[in-house]
């Protein structure tokens, strides 16, 4: 059996600001990995593909107040910065 992804650790060196920014970006994070883990299975950031990001920004907080879509936009770019993709 695998061990669950941990999002905190994964993210723990990239993570700036306020205990209470540093938390909203892992309570976001954990919220769009659950969302691609249920659409594709896929739990680790490591393979997710722009595709799956895009996917979770335009359908899956589409609903979302502009705001809350701004905060995951920037929890998006926090992930692709540390995984290293554009």
């Amino acid at each position: 059996m695998s061990k669950p992804f941990d999002m905190e650790l994964f993210l723990a060196g990239i993570l700036t600001g306020s205990h209470t920014t540093r938390q909203r970006h892992l309570r976001q994070a954990k919220a769009i990995q659950a969302a691609i883990t249920n659409r594709w299975h896929r739990e680790n950031p490591w393979t997710w593909q722009q595709k799956h990001l895009a996917w979770f920004l335009n359908y899956h907080v589409k609903q979302c107040a502009d705001s809350m879509r701004y905060y995951y936009l920037l929890t998006v770019r926090l992930l692709t910065l540390r995984v290293g993709k554009k």
